[in-house]
């Protein structure tokens, strides 16, 4: 499976205010691209056939071989191309065709990327981007469905990032690649396919999305629920079927894992006095776990009413079969099962 080329299924036909995932980060790295003449884009199959996954659509064929690069198979030769492109000026974006794959180049990102501007007392700065699909897909199998959220998001001198939607993906590319520290954008690639709303703001030039801000997708009194990338959908289903039992859950899409706003998630905690975790992820030393860590540590703790719950991919390595892969990923009913034991109903 390693070396295979992944081909997600086409796009599904949408109307005009609706755009893929997929299309709102083609979008992001051709106007970035466009912008400004030091971002250039380099992976396996970004240029000609389009990128794995389709996201540099056309881009190749419109800046050329300088701006858009094809890469042997080799993560840490290339993303080490990359850090150093990055030291003397450019700015890069460094495509993985998984995160799973970014393992080769793990002594780059950290060692090289996170730490350079700290160990030269700021005098080197290191602007440059590794996205790629990040997470569980379907039926690929222990080593290509790891999530990295709390990989990069431990270590200081990244920034990690962590779309859900369409808005979230080009806004936040967007900011990454303008951003004069190393981001990583972890994607999802059963995501890529599914649209969204987008307004004419969103769609335009000029947006991008703060890095460190999260976004509150629902209002809600009873519970908080926070998530990041896929588990955001979920936590909307979960929502929806709660409300017709009569409970009213705050989603809040946290956006970014590094730096986190813990401030958003404390504010909704004092209002809802409930907190509910949710991640694709391993449960030890996760996502969730730094938040119901943060809250006990802050203000908000005096605010809750029953003790944080975390709901986490199984701790074990990821089946191949689809119904053992389904029961280690988190669910709708998981989500709704650890509302009600948070609220005892």
């Amino acid at each position: 499976a390693r070396r295979l080329r992944a081909v997600s299924p086409p796009c599904p036909a949408v109307d005009a205010s609706q755009v893929t995932v997929r299309d709102a980060l083609n979008q992001a790295l051709d106007e970035e691209l466009e912008r400004d003449e030091r971002v250039f884009l380099l992976g396996e199959e970004v240029a000609q056939y389009d990128g794995a996954y389709k996201i540099s659509r056309g881009l190749w064929k419109k800046y050329g071989d300088k701006r858009v690069i094809d890469t042997p198979i080799s993560e840490m030769g290339f993303a080490g191309i990359a850090v150093g492109a990055a030291m003397a000026g450019l700015r890069p974006v460094c495509e993985f065709m998984t995160f799973n794959f970014s393992m080769q180049a793990i002594d780059q990102v950290i060692n090289s990327a996170a730490k350079t501007c700290y160990m030269s007392s700021g005098s080197i700065a290191v602007p440059i981007v590794f996205r790629g699909p990040n997470g569980a897909s379907a039926g690929v199998g222990a080593q290509h469905s790891q999530c990295f959220a709390a990989w990069y998001g431990h270590c200081p001198g990244l920034k990690v990032v962590s779309p859900w939607s369409s808005e979230d993906a080009k806004g936040l590319l967007k900011a990454s690649i303008r951003d004069d520290n190393p981001v990583v954008v972890l994607e999802n690639e059963l995501l890529y396919g599914v649209p969204f709303e987008m307004s004419e703001q969103a769609q335009s030039k000029d947006f991008v999305v703060p890095i460190g801000k999260a976004k509150i997708e629902k209002q809600g009194t009873h519970v908080t629920l926070v998530a990041h990338s896929r588990p955001v959908g979920h936590c909307l289903e979960a929502a929806a079927v709660l409300a017709k039992e009569g409970v009213e859950c705050e989603v809040i899409n946290l956006r970014t894992i590094r730096p986190m706003d813990i401030e958003a998630v404390e504010a909704s905690v004092v209002k809802t006095n409930h907190l509910v975790t949710v991640e694709g992820g391993w449960p030890q030393f996760g996502v969730g776990a730094e938040i119901c860590a943060r809250i006990m540590e802050g203000p908000a703790f005096n605010y809750l009413d029953a003790p944080a719950v975390r709901v986490t991919g199984a701790d074990v390595p990821m089946p191949y079969a689809k119904i053992l892969e389904d029961n280690c990923i988190p669910q709708v009913k998981d989500i709704i099962f650890a509302v009600k034991k948070t609220l005892n109903i």
